[in-house]
């Protein structure tokens, strides 16, 4: 049974400020890729392609986690929490909005086998 999380974290900067506020995620990454249970942690920025017309905040953290365990124990660190305090919930913050979400890759009630050891 798969027990990985899947985590895309957009962010919507404020006007003029995209360029600093990737930046700022970007100086996340080395840390966190440090993290036990990270398999991938990785900023992206919107492109545009006629392939892909379709609308999001313009910056998005793509994560994949083992568990939810590891996915928790990274929201509590002191420099994730930290980042939300200082860029996002504060006044003079640079992200304008954002949205965290997590995924399974396991369909509702899959019945996967139980391994015994």
């Amino acid at each position: 049974m798969s027990k990985k999380v899947y985590c895309i974290a957009q962010f919507q900067p404020k006007p003029g400020k995209a360029a600093e506020l990737f930046k700022v995620l970007q100086s996340l990454e080395p840390n966190t890729l440090r993290e036990e249970g990270c398999l991938q942690y990785r900023v992206t920025r919107q492109i545009q392609s006629d392939f892909a017309p379709g609308r999001s905040f313009p910056i998005v953290f793509n994560e994949i986690w083992a568990d939810m365990p590891s996915f928790e124990a990274h929201c509590q660190r002191a420099e994730i929490q930290g980042f939300f305090q200082q860029y996002c919930l504060a006044d003079d913050g640079l992200a304008a909005d954002w949205n965290v979400c997590v995924y399974s890759d396991e369909p509702d009630g899959f019945d996967a086998p139980q391994l015994s050891c």
